[in-house]
């Protein structure tokens, strides 16, 4: 394994067998999966509900066995080593592992002992990541009376606390407002700044656009495209640059301007406005205002957009992933 990767992943499989009306049926959930998660960075699992991540997260957790392929995690194999993996690995799953009647020190330190700590730094651990985790105020309730976001940030703190190397999160921030949206993301971060690797699944684009150094996008258990936000967004094409104008005439005038002297991949004029798609449009429209203004073409206003996760998915789908929630 290289010293570098944190985990690797070949055609990796998970088949269910379903029953119904007293029949067998085959569901394949995860449909040979290839992953190399590099340490230290966010790598996101970004994808609609019923794609593969959370099948896939659970077999690298050891919840579940694979079907087919093979895997190491922390240098582990998946199958084989399972025992050590589960010893230096986080899992956090989206509906928790808190029990509700125990209070959050009770929950962090039995987990903590379930790892084989001693009760004295298990108390001493529960009280660092209650205050790491900004939950000293109500630490000591019940579970069962935190809200979302102070479940999920005692979620967090119970996959932390034996000290993993690498933390597994599934959708971490699912049916929570926006400040608890945004503080875990702050926290997440400070994990990765502390050493940790993150695989996160996510099926919010803005989540994996913030926090992600990587990015699979999974559809119906197979990685359609991987790669870096910004390199996945630039296979989508350029960025979209709209010049609005006063009268059909301009508009005319700027169009032939804007295609002899500027290399574009596309150009479009709807009504009033010039639709311009080029590389590097946040470097290259200043240059094109200059152009337009030496050439008496006044601007009356003038928008500058990016291509979107959105956009990726629907380029190898071609289905919005937006449409995909809302079906859901």
């Amino acid at each position: 394994m290289n010293s570098d990767c944190v985990i690797e992943i070949k055609q990796l499989q998970k088949t269910f067998v379903l029953k119904e009306r007293g029949k067998k049926r085959q569901v394949e959930a995860v449909r040979g999966v290839d992953l190399v998660v590099k340490r230290g960075q966010i790598f996101g699992f970004l994808g609609p509900n019923g794609a593969g991540k959370s099948t896939t997260q659970k077999m690298l957790s050891t919840l579940l066995r694979p079907s087919g392929g093979e895997a190491t995690v922390l240098g582990y194999d998946l199958v084989k080593q399972s025992d050590k993996i589960r010893q230096n690995v986080g899992f956090v799953s989206q509906a928790g592992g808190a029990n509700l009647a125990f209070s959050g020190t009770e929950n962090l330190v039995l987990q903590a002992q379930l790892f084989g700590i001693d009760a004295t730094t298990a108390k001493r651990s529960a009280a660092e990541f209650s205050q790491r985790f900004q939950m000293t105020s109500y630490i000591d309730r019940p579970a069962s009376t935190y809200s979302g976001g102070q479940k999920r940030r005692l979620d967090i703190a119970l996959g932390m606390i034996h000290h993993p190397k690498l933390l597994l999160l599934d959708e971490p921030t699912t049916g929570l407002d926006p400040q608890s949206r945004a503080y875990l993301w702050v926290e997440i971060q400070k994990l990765k700044d502390d050493g940790v690797t993150i695989l996160l699944t996510t099926q919010y684009m803005d989540e994996a656009d913030k926090l992600c150094d990587t990015i699979a996008i999974i559809d119906h258990g197979q990685i359609i495209a991987q790669g870096t936000p910004d390199e996945l967004k630039r296979s989508v094409g350029g960025d979209t640059i709209v010049f609005s104008f006063t009268s059909p005439e301009v508009v005319h005038q700027a169009e032939e301007l804007l295609t002899t002297h500027v290399k574009l991949e596309r150009l479009q004029v709807s009504e009033n406005s010039v639709y311009l798609t080029l590389k590097d449009g946040e470097k290259t429209l200043p240059d094109l205002l200059r152009l337009l203004d030496g050439s008496d073409l006044p601007v009356h206003s003038v928008t500058l957009a990016r291509p979107s996760l959105d956009d990726v998915f629907l380029k190898y789908t071609g289905r919005s992933m937006r449409e995909d929630g809302e079906k859901q």
